[in-house]
């Protein structure tokens, strides 16, 4: 019973036979009553005409006329039967319906009680019998008891109410049967939203759509928006995996170039220490990529103060080592106990991409300069300016060079994505990154973090 359709369509169709069966059982107990009370009130009224067509006859007796108002007490077996008997138990009269006749004594009431019974004759046949016991005053003044009897064959009465229930449950039948038609198509209808949520996961999972469609009804907007929650959630995840490995590549570019660099210089007596410090750059920066997309920015308050300073020299060191062959002048000009409130690794992907370009795209000379922003105490915000005197950046491709994979030239190697990942550390720090020319000729790009 996997189908919600169905498991809704079998709990209304109980719903429906126990309303349905317990109205069926109140009708046709309110039927049934109605109709004993108006046989009740049939017999009452014969029965009363009776007393009023009985007269006193001679000798102490009551005598019946011939023909009674009521024609079915004259025909033979015409169901409705009468008699009259004395203190004796004697019948006195009988109605000629009564013929070959033998009604029920019964139990005698006392005198002016009217008695309901359901009583059968030998046959089997129900009636339904009234009695009642009267004292007669004669016109002597003399008081003598008689006992009144009618009955009325149920068959008829039995019949109606067969043919009453055979109505009923063929109307509630048909009833319920349109009902539980009608209950289909309408949850048909209203499952309909269901079934286009499940369609368009489908489609997503093919790749046909990005997202689901907010056109929903209002029980189920909130599990559409949580579901393209958790949809994009796994997107960005999965986007933040695959730019982390992009990330590592990159970062990992300059230690391998250092030690190509020392390879090729020739094991030299330090030889040994230099490329061991090489070694940990790089598993330092395997290990801060790797933790990087598990990191809410959230983190940054729980942070610590890098030493700028330190850590400037390491990628100078490394970044020589790198372009020996070039040899650039690197310039550092960077305040007196400077920190950046952050995490280390954030700072060496900032100013090593940017300290890497510069030696790229130089001619000799490269300048750093990093100094507090505005109204930042110790271990505050920073302005981190990277110079160098060579060809520049055109004014019309400085923002192309901040997407991911844009170079300006395919013939350099690179992976296109290092002023990207500074933008985009620089943004989740809450700053931003400009691209202008330096006063030495070349380009001159610069990040300002705030103060957190």
């Amino acid at each position: 019973m996997s189908s919600l359709s169905a498991r809704l369509l079998i709990s209304v169709s109980v719903l429906l036979m126990f309303f349905f069966g317990v109205t069926i059982v109140v009708l046709d107990t309110a039927f049934r009553s109605a109709g004993e009370q108006a046989q009740q009130d049939i017999l009452d009224g014969h029965l009363m005409a009776l007393l009023a067509a009985a007269e006193p006859g001679e000798q102490g007796a009551l005598e019946m006329p011939l023909d009674l108002h009521e024609p079915r007490f004259g025909n033979i077996d015409s169901g409705l039967y009468a008699e009259l008997r004395d203190d004796q138990g004697a019948v006195v009269w009988r109605s000629r319906s009564a013929l070959g006749f033998d009604m029920p004594e019964g139990r005698q009431p006392r005198s002016g009680v009217r008695l309901f019974l359901d009583e059968s004759v030998g046959d089997g046949t129900p009636l339904l019998t009234l009695t009642l016991a009267v004292q007669w005053e004669f016109p002597d003044g003399e008081l003598r008891p008689f006992v009144f009897k009618v009955a009325e064959s149920l068959d008829s009465f039995n019949a109606q109410i067969a043919q009453f229930r055979r109505q009923l449950f063929g109307w509630f039948g048909a009833v319920a049967l349109i009902m539980l038609l009608s209950i289909s198509m309408l949850l048909r209808s209203l499952l309909r939203p269901l079934r286009r949520i499940e369609n368009e996961i489908v489609a997503i999972e093919e790749g046909r759509r990005q997202s689901l469609s907010g056109e929903f009804p209002t029980e189920l907007t909130g599990v559409a928006r949580n579901m393209n929650l958790l949809i994009n959630s796994e997107r960005a995840r999965s986007d933040r995996y695959r730019v982390t490995l992009g990330n590592l590549a990159h970062s990992l570019k300059t230690p391998l170039a250092a030690m190509r660099a020392l390879l090729n210089q020739g094991k030299a007596d330090d030889f040994a220490d230099r490329f061991n410090e090489q070694i940990d750059r790089m598993d330092e920066i395997v290990r801060y990529q790797l933790r990087k997309p598990a990191t809410s920015r959230a983190d940054k308050f729980a942070l610590t103060l890098v030493p700028v300073r330190h850590e400037t020299e390491r990628l100078i060191d490394g970044l020589k080592k790198v372009y020996h062959d070039k040899d650039p002048t690197i310039e550092a000009d960077i305040a007196d106990e400077m920190h950046f409130r952050g995490d280390s690794g954030d700072f060496l992907e900032i100013a090593g991409n940017l300290l890497d370009n510069a030696c790229k795209w130089c001619k000799q000379r490269v300048r750093i300069t990093i100094r507090p922003a505005a109204g930042a105490a110790k271990g505050g915000g920073m302005i981190l300016v990277v110079a160098d005197d060579g060809p520049g950046i055109p004014a019309d491709a400085a923002d192309a060079l901040l997407q991911r994979g844009t170079r300006l030239d395919e013939s350099t190697p690179g992976y296109g994505i290092g002023l990207a990942v500074v933008k985009e550390l620089a943004e989740s720090y809450g700053g931003q990154l400009h691209i202008g020319r330096a006063d030495i000729g070349g380009a001159e790009i610069s990040v300002t973090i705030p103060s957190p």
